[in-house]
């Protein structure tokens, strides 16, 4: 018997899931969204969060049925979530340049932020993110045997990618990536801070959207840190292992995935303007 009611844990990604899918219909629905480049990010950034919702949801219902996937299955779950949780931090850094940009330069925001290199910048993220799996993938498939991959393991990518280079590759770039998205951050949040002169609202805004954009990738980095504090935990208390593994779950996934909304949900006018359209259920 589970020792996590799963109507808990579902009725919080609902309410997620539900606030960033009619974001998406007024994406689709609105002119303003579609040639707007800071909704188009924003856009990216929502459809990555619903990614990984949707793969931790779906991760965990199948490990609490059957525990064991087979590796192929686990392979197409994986590459999912890792591109998501790729593409997640540098599309936070690319906003917060577009902040800067906004307020630093807004004679030439125009000019230097367009529709077009906002798509070429979003191409060349989704291009890295890929490309941080596959080589993973690949050599898997050239140094295991053929019946690895329809045998049976709990879906981790340490258990799958089992050539420890890989794990040490994936450590080097996942650290350099962030450590180029926090000196972003911070070069951007300071320059917004510091550049404008006027107390203005927009200015105000736009750093304090910064701020929450750090805030969103520190909870991002918890990543790091999921698989020890996950074993730690279940050495010492082995008797509560899917409660562990569903606070963890919480903690590290949910909670970054609520702030995006925050951002730029209630925050920016225009999607308040619709949120309260849909709370009240008018057309």
């Amino acid at each position: 018997m589970p020792l996590v009611d799963f109507q808990d844990d579902s009725s919080i990604r609902l309410v997620v899931d539900y606030y960033i899918s009619w974001q998406i219909i007024d994406y689709f629905n609105l002119q303003i969204f579609k040639m707007n480049p800071r909704y188009i990010l924003y856009f990216n950034l929502v459809v990555n969060d619903i990614s990984l919702l949707t793969i931790l949801t779906l991760a965990q219902v199948l490990s609490y049925i059957i525990y064991t996937l087979k590796v192929w299955l686990c392979i197409s779950l994986l590459f999912f979530g890792v591109v998501a949780d790729v593409n997640n931090p540098m599309t936070l850094a690319v906003m917060a340049i577009e902040c800067y940009v906004a307020v630093c330069f807004p004679l030439r925001h125009s000019q230097i932020i367009t529709v077009k290199k906002t798509y070429i910048v979003l191409g060349f993220i989704w291009f890295i993110s890929v490309m941080f799996f596959l080589p993973d993938l690949f050599i898997s498939l050239a140094t295991e045997p053929l019946d690895f991959f329809q045998s049976r393991v709990f879906c981790l990518p340490e258990n799958i990618f089992r050539m420890s280079i890989l794990q040490q590759k994936n450590t080097v770039i996942k650290a350099v990536l962030l450590v180029t998205v926090c000196l972003t951050l911070i070069y951007t949040y300071f320059k917004i801070l510091f550049t404008a002169k006027s107390a203005s609202a927009d200015t105000k805004k736009a750093r304090n959207t910064v701020l929450l954009h750090s805030f969103q990738l520190m909870l991002s980095m918890l990543t790091y840190v999921n698989y020890p504090i996950s074993t730690g935990l279940t050495i010492l208390f082995p008797q509560s292992v899917p409660a562990i593994r569903f606070s963890v779950a919480i903690i590290v996934n949910v909670m970054p995935r609520l702030i995006s909304p925050l951002v730029y949900g209630i925050r920016d006018k225009e999607f308040r303007k619709y949120l309260k359209r849909y709370l009240v259920c008018k057309s």
